[in-house]
C-alpha cells in the first residue's frame, strides 16, 4: 500500500526479490497540472507496468473493499507514504501490518519528518519499519537504520537517501516477519535518555515563510529543510507590487563585510544577491518566481531590477 514516488523502490524490492505481491493499493487517480487531466500516482503506474492488481479505494472503510483484502489473504501488508487504515484492514494480515517510516521513531512522528530533521539541523536521521496499531506511528518497532545527513543535503536529497535505504530495510522486515525472526520493540525503550520527542507535522504554505530574524545557519537549514518542495519563500515588493520566490541554493556568508539587517537586500545587479540575517548574511544562488521555472542569480537579475525600492514584507503584514 504506497502512493508516492517513495513508496516506488520498496515495491520494486519486494518483487526482485521474488516475493508474491497479491495486490498494490494506491490512491485514486487524481485531476493534476494545467490541464487537470487524471493522473495516477507513482504507485499505480508501477503496479500498472509490471502487471500487478491494482485497488484504488475512496472509502478504505468500504465493507466490499475490506472483503476483497481478506479475500487476498495476505501474509502481511506492506505500508509505505499511504493513508491511516482502519483497524478492519491492519489487522487481517496473520504476520502483520507494518509500516515504513522515514526517521528513527520514536523521533519526528508525522507526516514531514525529512523535512523537520534538516530544518532542526540533525546530522543524523533514518527509517524504520514498525507493526501499526490505533494511533499514527506509535507501534511496537521491527527494525531502523541510521542515515547521515549531509551538511548541504536538502530535503529532495535526503528524500532519496531514505527512499533507498527504506527499500532494503522493508525487504529485511518482511524476510524477519515470514519466519517469525524478529521481536518487536516497543517505542519507550528506545528513547535516548528520556530526551523530548520531536514532531514532524505536516507543513502548510503559511509556514514556509522564511523568518529573517533568526540566525544565518538556521535560515540555512529552513530553507534546505523546504527544498525543493514545498520551497522556503519571501514576499518580494517592488513598486507596490508583490512577487512571491521561493529561495533554493545558498549558504551562510561568514566573514563577509557585508553589513546587512535582518531582510535587508545587496545586489550588484548582475550575479550577486544577499539577505541579510541575525548574523551573516545569506548569499543565494538559486530561486524561483511564482509560475516560473528555478533559475540562477544571474538569471533572475537579467529580468528582474533588484534595487532599493525592493524590500521583503513581512507575510502577515
Amino acid at each position: 500500500m504506497g502512493t508516492p514516488e517513495f513508496a516506488v523502490p520498496s515495491l520494486g524490492a519486494l518483487l526482485m526479490n521474488n516475493h508474491n505481491i497479491v495486490a498494490v493499493v494506491s490512491a485514486p487517480d487524481r485531476p493534476a497540472g494545467r490541464g487537470l487531466k487524471k493522473q495516477r500516482s507513482a504507485v499505480a503506474r508501477y503496479a500498472s507496468e509490471n502487471f500487478l492488481e491494482l485497488l484504488q479505494p475512496d472509502n478504505m472503510k468500504d465493507p466490499s473493499f475490506i472483503k476483497k483484502i481478506a479475500g487476498l489473504n495476505p501474509d502481511i501488508i506492506v505500508v509505505v507514504a499511504f493513508r491511516m487504515l482502519p483497524e478492519e484492514i491492519w489487522s487481517i494480515p496473520a504476520k502483520g501490518t507494518f509500516n515504513l517510516h522515514a526517521s528513527l521513531l520514536p523521533q519526528y512522528r508525522g507526516a514531514a519528518p525529512i523535512n523537520h530533521a534538516i530544518i532542526n539541523g540533525e546530522k543524523t536521521t533514518g527509517v524504520t519499519t514498525f507493526l501499526i496499531d490505533e494511533k499514527i506511528d506509535t507501534g511496537n518497532i521491527l527494525f531502523r537504520k541510521k542515515v547521515r545527513i549531509a551538511p548541504d543535503d536538502s530535503a529532495g536529497n535526503l528524500h532519496d537517501k531514505l527512499m533507498r535505504e527504506g527499500a532494503k530495510l522493508v525487504v529485511k522486515t518482511v524476510k524477519a516477519l515470514s519466519k517469525d525472526k524478529v521481536k518487536p520493540t516497543a517505542q519507550n525503550v528506545l528513547r535516548e535518555n528520556d530526551k523530548e520527542l520531536k514532531k514532524a507535522p505536516k507543513i502548510y504554505t503559511k509556514d514556509c515563510y522564511i523568518n529573517w530574524e533568526e540566525e544565518c545557519f538556521k535560515v540555512f537549514n529552513f530553507i534546505r529543510g523546504l527544498h525543493p518542495r514545498p520551497g522556503a519563500r519571501i514576499i518580494l515588493r517592488k513598486n507596490s507590487k508583490d512577487h512571491i520566490i521561493k529561495i533554493g541554493r545558498c549558504k551562510c556568508t561568514e566573514g563577509d563585510d557585508e553589513q546587512l539587517k535582518p531582510g535587508e537586500i545587496y545586489s550588484n545587479g548582475k550575479d550577486s544577491l544577499k539577505i541579510g540575517t541575525k548574523g551573516y548574511p545569506l548569499e543565494i544562488y538559486e530561486l524561483q518566481m511564482e509560475g516560473r521555472r528555478r533559475m540562477t542569480v544571474p538569471d533572475f537579475l537579467k529580468g528582474f531590477d533588484i534595487n532599493d525600492s525592493a524590500i521583503i514584507k513581512d507575510p502577515l503584514a
